[in-house]
């Protein structure tokens, strides 16, 4: 089970390779196989998941109901996009063309570890995403919180 956290800004090359760091990597299982599978995220960001929790994920998305038409269209936008990638010699992953474009990242990435998968972002999308919430970081936690009986 992976446990990503922690955020770092990293330059993207210009064949779309972007580094993971020691961070992030030491937390990839052996059962993975430097293997991530990378697609489309929410809030306009690239999720990247290791092919061990893409499994678990995948198992999940089985379970839909496919006579939903909700269903359908998240099954189909999430699995157009994804695409099996490896670590490079230099801890790099390739992140493909179509999802660089999605997410506008130009030159630099912010990238977020959020337990089992981690999230690829332009950092100005980033930096307005957490700028745009009405109530405070406080109010949203102590609901969420609440709401799913996580302690505080």
């Amino acid at each position: 089970m992976s446990s990503f956290k922690g955020s770092h800004i990293h330059s993207i090359d210009n064949k779309g390779r972007v580094h993971l760091p020691a961070k992030l990597r030491k937390h990839i299982s052996p059962e993975a196989n430097d293997t991530f599978v990378i697609t489309r995220g929410f809030e306009q960001c690239i999720f990247a998941y290791p092919l061990d929790e893409w499994n678990i994920y995948e198992k999940a998305i089985r379970g839909l109901r496919s006579s939903s038409a909700d269903n359908r269209f998240v099954m189909r936008t999430l699995l157009q996009y994804a695409v099996e990638v490896q670590l490079d010699g230099q801890s790099r992953i390739m992140l493909p063309q179509n999802l660089l474009q999605f997410a506008e990242i130009k030159n630099e990435v912010f990238v977020l570890g959020v337990l089992e998968r981690i999230e690829i972002w332009n950092p100005e999308t980033y930096k307005n995403y957490t700028n745009q919430h009405d109530a405070s970081y406080e109010d949203v936690a102590e609901k969420v919180f609440k709401t799913n009986d996580i302690p505080a």
